[in-house]
């Protein structure tokens, strides 16, 4: 079984990491290494949730729920993610790097319970949702503002070109 359990860190890790390199590419905040930390100890997580406490089957009084530990991930990922947040000059940021943690921290989880097919679409679709949204802003919005690109603009109010 500690061959599979490997393999379930390692499969964690490196979606965590594939995500990680996206959003290292486009310069934010948490990148490859958090990414890539946020899946191997969601994953190593699930693992010691799932099979951790094998030896305590089976002894009188004690129960296993296997879900307790899961939950604590889903809490402390919650901390990690507040911590990237940042509200000022009336502007939200870090908002999508948290909800990436967040969806890292979840595909750890499922790596490490083994369901590696769900955690590979799910790792796709992140990819997806940040390329995707990247393009559709470049290609549609990139009009609409002035000087460029609405990273260009970041801090400033949407100054869309008049019409006249």
């Amino acid at each position: 079984m500690t061959g599979e359990y490997i393999l379930s860190i390692v499969v964690s890790a490196l979606f965590g990491g594939a995500i990680g390199l996206e959003r290292e590419y486009r310069s934010k905040e948490a990148g490859f290494r958090t990414h890539f930390l946020v899946g191997l100890g969601s994953g190593l997580f699930m693992v010691l949730s799932l099979h951790g406490f094998d030896d305590f089957v089976g002894i009188q009084g004690i129960q296993r729920d296997p879900s307790r530990i899961a939950a604590q991930v889903v809490s402390g990922i919650g901390f990690i993610g507040a911590g990237t947040i940042i509200f000022q000059k009336n502007v939200v940021k870090g908002l999508t790097t948290a909800a990436g943690l967040w969806v890292t921290s979840a595909i750890g989880m499922t790596a490490g319970a083994g369901m590696y097919l769900l955690a590979a679409v799910a790792t796709a679709l992140v990819l997806l949702c940040l390329e995707g949204s990247n393009l559709i802003h470049h290609k549609v919005f990139h009009e609409n503002y002035e000087g460029g690109a609405p990273e260009e603009n970041e801090g400033q109010k949407n100054t869309k070109r008049s019409e006249a």
